[in-house]
């Protein structure tokens, strides 16, 4: 039987803050396939999962198929909107979800897992922010677009920049994006298509530099929409659910595991000559040059 063997693999997911998007369940996927896993949390989003995690309000959500519960070796503070201490502003270091947690640049995580394990296999970059997302692309402002690529695609770089040292040979990078980057998606603005499609770019690019540097792959999913906590600040992805799951070729609207599962085959040997690539977990809506629910064709 052919299967996802990941058993002495350890992997770090950057971006998991509580049971819902999809970091947590390709956490459980590769956990299923017997990797390690450690993760990244948002910095002010840190103590709310952590305290959500002791208390045991995960623990449905936690539960893999054996039984057992989903466990993080540990769990890391990170902002990857900043590289380095020296790039904080004076009003993050001193804001009160910042004050009391040290160590949440990219560098300094980095660091601390090369202290704390050594190496590792696997590297997931589930994370992406637009503050001004909301607003048209006519309408966003030079700073909001600049965070929009700071957070959602350079920080993808510099996580691969500083991980890809301590990665072990035949290791996989893996990030998420959107169709937004390939077509116009009215309402996902801020920037943020932009930042997806630098974030394409940019794999493509890495998947040869990484390669070559620290003999890894590098490739992305672009996943259909999903009602994560993140995706319900857009404010419209209820509609885009729907217009998947009425106009894809599958006619349904995808699920995490799905997204989880396609995650855990390109992290292993299974996918060992893929790199590069733009892996689809949409129900095939990429492929649909119209919408069937038009009126068009009633």
């Amino acid at each position: 039987m052919l299967a996802i063997d990941l058993r002495g693999k350890r992997a770090f997911i950057a971006g998991v803050g509580d049971d819902k998007g999809f970091g947590w369940a390709i956490a459980k996927a590769l956990r299923e396939a017997g990797a390690e896993i450690i993760v990244g949390c948002w910095t002010p989003m840190l103590k709310i999962f952590t305290g959500a995690l002791a208390a045991g309000k995960f623990d449905e959500s936690r539960k893999l198929k054996d039984g057992t519960l989903l466990e993080f070796a540990k769990v890391y503070p990170l902002d990857a909107s900043f590289d380095t201490p020296q790039d904080v502003p004076e009003e993050i270091r001193e804001n009160k979800r910042y004050k009391d947690v040290g160590g949440y640049t990219i560098s300094e995580v980095c660091q601390s897992i090369k202290q704390d394990f050594g190496t590792v296999d696997i590297f997931i970059h589930s994370l992406a922010n637009g503050p001004e997302v909301q607003k048209p692309l006519l309408e966003t402002s030079r700073s909001g677009y600049l965070q929009a690529i700071s957070s959602s695609a350079y920080s993808y770089v510099s996580l691969v920049q500083h991980l890809g040292p301590i990665m072990n040979q035949g290791g996989a990078a893996l990030s998420l994006t959107y169709i937004a980057s390939e077509c116009v998606i009215p309402g996902y603005g801020g920037g943020m298509s932009s930042a997806k499609a630098a974030l394409e770019s940019d794999t493509r690019v890495l998947a040869f530099e990484a390669a070559k540097r620290f003999g890894i792959r590098c490739n992305v999913i672009s996943a259909g929409p999903f009602g994560s906590r993140a995706a319900k600040a857009i404010g419209f992805i209820d509609k885009m659910i729907e217009y998947t799951a009425r106009n894809s070729p599958l006619g349904r609207q995808i699920e995490a595991e799905e997204v989880a599962n396609a995650a855990a085959f390109l992290s292993s040997s299974l996918a060992s000559a893929i790199t590069g690539t733009v892996l689809y977990v949409d129900s095939g809506m990429h492929a649909m040059g119209v919408s069937l629910d038009s009126p068009a064709f009633t």
